[in-house]
C-alpha cells in the first residue's frame, strides 16, 4: 500500500467482518466499522484492533433502516478524513422454507442486504469519483453470482444475488474513475473466530477437507482493496475451499 488508506467495514462487531476490520488495521489502514445498536457491542472488535496495533472508529448503525447506512458513511468520512475503501459485509440472514417465511422476513432481507448496499454506494461514490480512487467490496453468499439455489434460503439468496448483480454493474460504470468493485462470497465457514492454522485441523465437507477461517476471507478482501489490485474489477472471489454448493 503506497499511502495509508481509510476504510469502513460494515457489521464488524462480530463474525467474519470483525476479522476483516482487524486485518485491515494490522495492514496499516485506518478503519471505521459499524455495529448494530442493541446487538453485539463494539468492545471486542476494538480490543482486537488495539492488539493488532491500531485503533478503530465504532459507528452504531441499523442497516435495515433507511438512511442509516448513508449516515454511517458520512460519520466515517468525517472521523477518518475521507474514505478510500468500503467493505460492505453486513447482511441479515433468514434460514427457513419460503412457506414459513413472512413479509417481514422479505423486507428484512431486501433492505438489510441489497438496500443497504445501494445506499452505501450512493453515499461513498461521489467523493471517490472526485479523488479518482476507490475500492468497494460487497459480500455475497456462496454461489450467489450464478443464483445457485439453496433450500430454506429463498429470500436471503435472492437478496444476495441482487447484491452481486448490482456490484458487477457498478464495476463497469465506475472503473473510469479509478474505482473497482468486487464481491467476496464466503463459503460455509461455521466457526467465525478460528484462525487459519486452527481451521486446518477441522474436518469439513469441501474439496480441501478442512474448514475455512476468517483469515482466509480477510486475505481476499485485503487483496481486492489494495492499490496494486487496480486491474481486478467486477470479479466474484469465492473463499470456499472449492465447495460448489451454497453450504455443506
Amino acid at each position: 500500500m503506497s499511502t495509508r488508506r481509510n476504510a469502513l467495514v460494515t457489521g464488524a462487531a462480530r463474525g467474519l467482518a470483525r476479522g476483516v476490520a482487524v486485518d485491515l488495521v494490522r495492514a496499516g489502514y485506518r478503519v471505521a466499522f459499524t455495529y448494530r445498536p442493541g446487538g453485539t457491542p463494539p468492545d471486542e472488535t476494538l480490543a482486537a484492533m488495539k492488539e493488532a496495533g491500531g485503533e478503530g472508529l465504532p459507528i452504531p448503525a441499523d442497516h435495515q433502516a433507511a438512511g442509516e447506512t448513508g449516515r454511517a458513511v458520512r460519520t466515517a468520512e468525517t472521523g477518518l478524513g475521507g474514505l478510500d475503501v468500503l467493505v460492505h459485509a453486513v447482511g441479515p440472514i433468514v434460514v427457513r422454507p419460503f412457506a414459513g417465511s413472512s413479509e417481514q422476513d422479505y423486507q428484512a432481507m431486501v433492505s438489510g442486504n441489497l438496500g443497504s448496499a445501494v445506499e452505501a454506494a450512493f453515499a461513498v461514490l461521489p467523493a471517490m469519483r472526485e479523488r479518482g480512487f476507490g475500492r468497494l467490496v460487497f459480500f455475497g453468499m456462496n454461489g450467489s453470482h450464478e443464483t445457485q439455489p439453496a433450500r430454506s434460503m429463498s429470500l436471503y439468496g435472492a437478496a444476495k444475488a441482487g447484491v452481486v448483480a448490482f456490484a458487477r454493474t457498478l464495476s463497469l460504470e465506475e472503473a473510469g474513475h479509478g474505482i473497482t468493485v468486487n464481491v467476496v462470497e464466503p463459503g460455509d465457514i461455521r466457526d467465525k473466530y478460528v484462525s487459519r492454522a486452527g481451521a486446518q485441523s477441522v474436518a469439513a465437507n469441501n474439496p480441501t477437507g478442512h474448514a475455512g477461517s476468517w483469515e482466509d476471507v480477510a486475505y481476499a478482501v485485503r487483496f481486492l482493496v489494495s492499490d496494486e489490485a487496480s486491474f481486478i474489477n467486477g470479479m466474484t472471489i469465492a473463499v470456499n475451499g472449492g465447495l460448489l454448493e451454497p453450504h455443506e
